[in-house]
């Protein structure tokens, strides 16, 4: 029987995915499931690993039960992950020491601000493209370390290991046998070196991190490893893995400089490809890997917004203003406008091009005549803007006017957010026939390393548009909106 087919784990911040696509890039079928939140203080956000595993297995199962298909069936196994998330467990158990400390997590504000202010920030961001912010890996791990009994003597005794989500799910998948991670997700730990590829020695001592505990960094497009005879019933390879913003950059098909995607899942993340040249940000945008192939990485210019689909998740389950996600889109034309309400999604800070760990959410502007349908909107256009936000921080470092923007991810499938993107940054907005990017890019991976597809020149060929989104708002009414945002941003910031 010929392998015909791919197997994307799309293992998001509030949901895993499974999704088989054909030869072509076409999905085939696919399965969700939803796992814990868990917040156990102001700022703190948590996994529980295992959980996630779980969900990975039960995902995986169903849908090779709904495409019909047998393990032989399939040519290789790619993952994307959300990015930063920290995992630290028992080498001999397989057995988490603590919760995941997942990447929205600012319990470690503090230290990250101690380290500024000793003046570490400009060797941590020449080093890896990144800020001295509590977002990503390294001041989660050194927290484990420092703060679950006896971790730190296990790690120095090399009985720990650390990983973010794609190294954890490696880990489970091979039975322990792989302790990997691609060049993409390494280079959002803070203790990578974007320019030389390596764990880096003089950033793990200023987060007092032992090497022991660290994987071995491979391409994104790679062997990673058979998964066990279990798992979907026979072994599998793994081939491709990627962070998940770079994997929508694949899926998006971004590969030449200058092109950029936006992706709208529980946060928005705009990349531009960037080459070979690694862009040293002058407005807190982020230097990343996009992938790495045959040893050569490319990289890429990211502006990280922490809190996107979460807001709608937060209206939905918070404020139960909605029943479904899917609610807003008619909601947000009935309403036409948000009538000068403006939310903030500060829940966890603000990210790019502000990172403010402090700043917390706001809604501004109610009056006597405000209801759900405007604070909704408000919700939606919060998206918009801050995508504005981080295309304007882009063209200050230099980057020419964006002709098209590329989106994808849960929210664009709803037809009023893609307009309003491209009302709000007066550009052209394409979105794919496909949305799920990031699944795909996992898979255009995997698929390279195994000979299904030939070249990034052939899975270019692949993308096409499902509609394109022209602006219809004029430029008074378009900045006078913005111009509003930034005073509520401003008035949250202060507050923090």
């Amino acid at each position: 029987m010929s392998a015909t087919h791919l197997l994307a784990i799309d293992q998001g911040t509030t949901s895993t995915r499974a999704i088989v696509f054909d030869a072509t890039g076409h999905p085939v079928a696919s399965h969700q499931l939803e796992f814990r939140q868990q917040f156990p203080a102001d700022g703190w956000v948590e996994h529980d690993a295992l959980e996630i595993w779980w969900t990975v297995e039960s995902v995986c199962r169903e849908v090779m039960r709904k495409a019909g298909l047998r393990p032989a069936q399939i040519a290789a196994i790619g993952i994307t992950n959300q990015r930063e998330t920290t995992v630290l467990w028992d080498r001999a158990t397989g057995a988490p020491i603590h919760n995941a400390i997942v990447w929205q997590d600012r319990r470690t504000a503090g230290v990250c601000e101690r380290l500024k202010k000793d003046g570490h920030e400009s060797l941590v961001q020449e080093k890896t493209g990144l800020l001295l912010d509590p977002y990503f890996s390294a001041t989660k791990l050194a927290w484990l370390l420092d703060n679950v009994e006896g971790a730190r003597a296990r790690a120095d005794k090399g009985e720990l290991a650390f990983g973010t989500i794609d190294t954890w799910l490696l880990w489970k998948l091979t039975g322990g046998k792989s302790h990997s991670t691609d060049a993409t997700n390494a280079s959002r730990t803070l203790i990578f070196n974007i320019h030389t590829q390596q764990w880096d020695d003089e950033l793990l001592a200023l987060f007092n991190i032992p090497r022991s505990v660290l994987p071995e960094v491979k391409d994104s497009s790679a062997d990673f490893g058979l998964t066990t005879a279990d798992f979907i019933g026979a072994p599998v390879c793994i081939a491709g893995m990627a962070g998940d913003q770079q994997a929508a950059l694949i899926g998006q098909a971004c590969f030449a400089p200058g092109m950029v995607k936006s992706t709208y899942g529980t946060g928005c993340f705009m990349v531009m490809n960037t080459g070979a040249t690694v862009v040293r940000s002058q407005n807190r945008l982020l230097s990343t890997v996009a992938y790495r192939l045959n040893g050569i990485p490319t990289y890429a210019i990211e502006g990280s917004i922490f809190v996107a689909g979460a807001t709608i998740q937060w209206l939905r389950d918070g404020l139960k203003f909605i029943g479904q996600a899917s609610e807003t889109e008619s909601i947000a034309e009935r309403t036409g406008d948000a009538r000068g309400v403006y939310l903030v999604p500060a829940f966890t800070g603000l990210g790019a091009p502000y990172w403010d760990p402090h700043a917390r959410g706001a809604i501004m502007g109610l009056t006597r005549d405000t209801g759900i349908g405007e604070i909704v909107t408000a919700g939606l256009q919060s998206v918009c803007f801050q995508t504005r936000d981080l295309m304007e921080a882009m063209q200050r470092d230099g980057a020419s006017s964006l002709n098209t923007l590329r989106i994808d991810g849960g929210m664009v499938v709803n037809n009023w957010v893609s307009q309003r993107l491209a009302d709000i940054l007066g550009v052209p907005v394409d979105r794919p026939q496909v949305t799920e990017t990031t699944a795909l890019g996992a898979v255009y991976l995997a698929g390279l390393h195994v000979g299904m597809f030939e070249s990034l020149e052939k899975i270019s060929l692949l993308w096409k548009c499902d509609r394109h989104f022209v602006p219809t708002m004029d430029d008074e009414k378009r900045d006078s909106l913005y111009k509003g945002w930034l005073d509520a941003v401003r008035r949250v910031a202060s507050a923090g």
